[in-house]
C-alpha cells in the first residue's frame, strides 16, 4: 500500500478530494477530514507536494495528527494541582516547570497556582513527566471540561505535532516543527530582518523545477532564513506576483515555512508549501463560489452544514484581521507586507548554509539539543491501524512571542542581542509585562526582564492575519453575513 492508503486504512471512512484551479500554477493541494464519530471526534488535513501522492499524503497525515491527539487526549483524565504541590508529590525532575515554557508575559502565574496536569514522556530515558495540559494539548477538543479554577495558562496551539507510521518518524516531524517554528518565532512575519537566500548551488531537482515554474508564472518567490540554531537550516519563502494578478487577494500573503538539518531539504519544502499555500489561502478564506469550483459537487454545502462558523472560530481576533484583508486588493496587500514580508537587507549563501549526510534524523537533533542541555518530551497517539502521531515539547524554545506574548529566557536573550527595543532588563520600563523566569534564568540575565506588549501589538498591527487564521470558510461565510 501507498502512504497514503495506509493512513485512510488506519481510520473510519475518510473524505478526501483534490483541491484544484484556484491558482495558475496548481501545484497539488489535496484535503481530508475524518467525519464525527464514535471512534473518532473528527480531524482535518490539507496537504501539498511536488506530486499528486505526496500532497495526499501530507493531508491525511495531518488529519491523523488531529484525529488521534483529540482522542487520546479527549479521554484522558487531568491531574489537578499547583506546581509546588506536584513537586513535593513527584520530585522536581519529573515536573515541568511552567516558566521554562515560555508563558504569556504580564499573565498571573505563580508556583502556587492551580493547573490542570497531563504527563509526557522524557525521550531521553522514558520517564514521566508532567506538563500543564494546554501545553499538551493541540486544540481545545483535547481539553474538555472545565479549565482550572483561575484558567488555563495561554491558548493551546498546534506546535509540535507529527505523524507517521513508526513512532521515531512521527516525533522527528513534531521536533522539526518545535524548532522552526522557534527559529522565527521573533524572526520572521512583522519581525522579519530582511536576510534573503541567494540560491545559487540549490542541487534538489523539485525545487529547482518549482523556481522555473514560479518565474514562467511571473510570481516573485524570496526565500528567508530565520534560523541556524542547533545546525538547523530554519527558512521561510513568500512572494506574490509581480502584476498583482492573484486571482484571490490573499494569496499575495502565502508562506511556506521550514526547518531541517540539510539545506536542500528545508528549501524544497518552504518554496513547496508556499506555493500551495496560494492556493490553501484562496481556499481557507476565500469567496465561496471560487471554493465550489474547487472543490467537488456538495462538499462545501455539507462542510458548511456540519461545521457551523461559531465552532470554528477559536480567536474574534484572527477573525476580524482575515476579514479585514478580504475586503483589500492585491495591491493594498502587498504594500503592508514591502517593509517586513518582502523586505530585503542581507544576502546569504545557500552554500554557506549547514548540509546534513542523512542517517538517524531523530538521534541527530536530539542528540544536538542535549549538547545544550535541552530535554525532549514526548506523548505518543496511536491509531487502530498503522498510523502513530506524536506531540512534542521542548522546554526552553519558544513560539507565539507576537500573538501572545509568549516569552522566555531565550527570547529575551536573543531580542537583546538584535538590539530590539520590545525587550529590557533591569527596572521595569514604565507598564512592561513582567517575564515569568526561573531563578536560574534570571541571574544569567542579570535581572528581571520585561517585554513591552503594547509595543508588539502595535509592530503586529495590520499583520496579525499573519500569526493566527480563522477556520475553513468563516471569513467568506461571516462576511456575506454581514
Amino acid at each position: 500500500m501507498t502512504p497514503a492508503e495506509r493512513y485512510r486504512a488506519s481510520f473510519p471512512p475518510v473524505e478526501e478530494f483534490a483541491v484544484e484551479g484556484l491558482d495558475v500554477l496548481d501545484v497539488p493541494l489535496h484535503s481530508a477530514f475524518l467525519v464525527d464519530s464514535p471512534a473518532h471526534a473528527g480531524g482535518s488535513g490539507l496537504g501539498y507536494g511536488a506530486t499528486r501522492e505526496e500532497a495526499r499524503t501530507g493531508a491525511l497525515g495531518e488529519m491523523a495528527e488531529m484525529a488521534l491527539s483529540a482522542r487520546a487526549l479527549s479521554a484522558r483524565p487531568r491531574v489537578q494541582a499547583s506546581y509546588a504541590e506536584l513537586v513535593r508529590q513527584e520530585g522536581r525532575d519529573r515536573v515541568a516547570d511552567p516558566r521554562t515554557l515560555a508563558l504569556e508575559a504580564g499573565s498571573p502565574y505563580d508556583e502556587d497556582r492551580p493547573l490542570q496536569w497531563l504527563p509526557m514522556t522524557r525521550w531521553s530515558d522514558a520517564g514521566t513527566v508532567w506538563v500543564p495540559a494546554e501545553l499538551v494539548a493541540s486544540g481545545p477538543a483535547d481539553l474538555p471540561g472545565d479549565p482550572p479554577p483561575a484558567g488555563w495558562l495561554t491558548t493551546v496551539v498546534t506546535n509540535g505535532q507529527g505523524a507517521g507510521f513508526d513512532v521515531d518518524r512521527a516525533v522527528a516531524h513534531a521536533l522539526l516543527e518545535v524548532l522552526q517554528r522557534d527559529g522565527n518565532a521573533t524572526a520572521f512575519r512583522a519581525m522579519d530582518r530582511g536576510v534573503v537566500l541567494d540560491l545559487g548551488g540549490l542541487r534538489d531537482p523539485d525545487a529547482c523545477a518549482l523556481l522555473d515554474r514560479l518565474a514562467a508564472a511571473g510570481i516573485e518567490v524570496l526565500v528567508k532564513l530565520a534560523s541556524t540554531a542547533f545546525g538547523v537550516v530554519d527558512v521561510y519563502a513568500v512572494g506574490c506576483s509581480r502584476d498583482g494578478s492573484e486571482p484571490v487577494p490573499v494569496m499575495a500573503t502565502a508562506c511556506g515555512e521550514a526547518a531541517h538539518p540539510d539545506r536542500d531539504t528545508a528549501v524544497r519544502k518552504a518554496l513547496f508549501e508556499f506555493a500551495a499555500a496560494r492556493s490553501r489561502k484562496a481556499f481557507m478564506h476565500g469567496p465561496l463560489d471560487r471554493v465550489a469550483a474547487a472543490t467537488p459537487p456538495g462538499y462545501l454545502d455539507a462542510w458548511l452544514a456540519g461545521h457551523p462558523p461559531e465552532r470554528l472560530v477559536e480567536e474574534d481576533r484572527a477573525l476580524e484581521a482575515m476579514l479585514g484583508w478580504t475586503r483589500q486588493g492585491t495591491a493594498a496587500l502587498v504594500d503592508q507586507l514591502r517593509g517586513t514580508v518582502l523586505s530585503r537587507r542581507e544576502t546569504v549563501p545557500l552554500t554557506d548554509l549547514p548540509t546534513w549526510a542523512g542517517g538517524d534524523l531523530l538521534g541527530t537533533l536530539t542528540g544536538r539539543l542535549a549538547a545544550e542541555g535541552l530535554d525532549v518530551l514526548v506523548d505518543v497517539h496511536r491509531s487502530d491501524g498503522e498510523a502513530v502521531a506524536a506531540k512534542v515539547l521542548v522546554p526552553g524554545l519558544e513560539v507565539e512571542t507576537m500573538s501572545y506574548g509568549r516569552i522566555g529566557e531565550r527570547g529575551v536573550r536573543r531580542l537583546l542581542e538584535r538590539g530590539d527595543p520590545l525587550v529590557a532588563v533591569g527596572p521595569d520600563p514604565g507598564g512592561w509585562a513582567r517575564v515569568h523566569l526561573t531563578a536560574d534564568a534570571h541571574e544569567r540575565l542579570g535581572g528581571p526582564a520585561w517585554f513591552d506588549r503594547s509595543g508588539a501589538a502595535a509592530r503586529v498591527g495590520p499583520l496579525y492575519a499573519l500569526y493566527r487564521e480563522p477556520g475553513r470558510h468563516v471569513a467568506a461565510t461571516a462576511g456575506a453575513a454581514r
